[in-house]
């Protein structure tokens, strides 16, 4: 099996490659459009901005065949960065994303100032409802988050859990054959890697 690790400049590729060779998942990182097509399952990672993160996708002919590779129905990993290009609409640049979930991508914004932003640090998600990749997850878990945006999902039945800072936020979101995380898996120690390692077999959908 072979797992695309899409490099659009969005940084993170090795320590996501690290995190698959622990789980037994053969990732490999490229900026070729056909091998990403081509791909078993293609990982959506990311850190950065937003707007140079969708110009590249664009410039490397990357941005058309994610939503092809969905549309077909390959296994889809978002993170971090990748699960708030996969909605429609970014705050961020005021820019156009992936549309493969309705929704918009929304700043923090505190007027309570003990809350900083960036939002840096481990913090539990609430587990909305369940799905195959959570299957060694349980409600109250502790991620790593590392992210000025949020998703807001239009769509409830997108939303897998969520988080609280300040605001409850959706941390998880996931639809058909996509599942995306606000928070780094691969930096959140044995239960991020248990969702890599539920992610090695799944084939899309959302029943356990």
């Amino acid at each position: 099996m072979r797992v695309a690790i899409v490099d659009y400049d969005a940084g993170n590729l090795r320590s996501v490659q690290r995190a698959c060779q622990a789980v037994g998942l053969d990732g490999f990182i490229t900026a070729s459009p056909e091998e990403v097509l081509a791909a078993d399952k293609i990982i959506f990672p990311g850190v950065g901005s937003s707007v140079s993160a969708v110009d590249t996708l664009h410039d490397r002919g990357l941005f058309d065949v994610l939503i092809e590779a969905f549309h077909k129905g390959t296994p889809l990993l978002g993170i971090c960065l990748g699960s708030q290009i996969v909605l429609e609409h970014t705050e961020e640049g005021d820019k156009d994303c992936l549309g493969l979930i309705d929704g918009v991508v929304e700043r923090f914004d505190f007027a309570d100032r003990t809350y900083k932003v960036p939002h840096i640090g481990w913090n539990e998600i609430n587990i909305a409802q369940p799905h195959p990749l959570l299957r060694q997850v349980e409600d109250g878990d502790e991620f790593y988050f590392v992210h000025s945006y949020f998703t807001r999902p239009t769509q409830q039945a997108n939303v897998v859990a969520t988080t609280d800072y300040n605001i409850n936020f959706c941390s998880i979101l996931a639809k058909d054959n996509l599942f995306a995380t606000q928070f780094h898996l691969e930096k959140s120690g044995r239960k991020g890697l248990s969702i890599l390692a539920e992610f090695a077999s799944w084939e899309g959908g959302s029943t356990c």
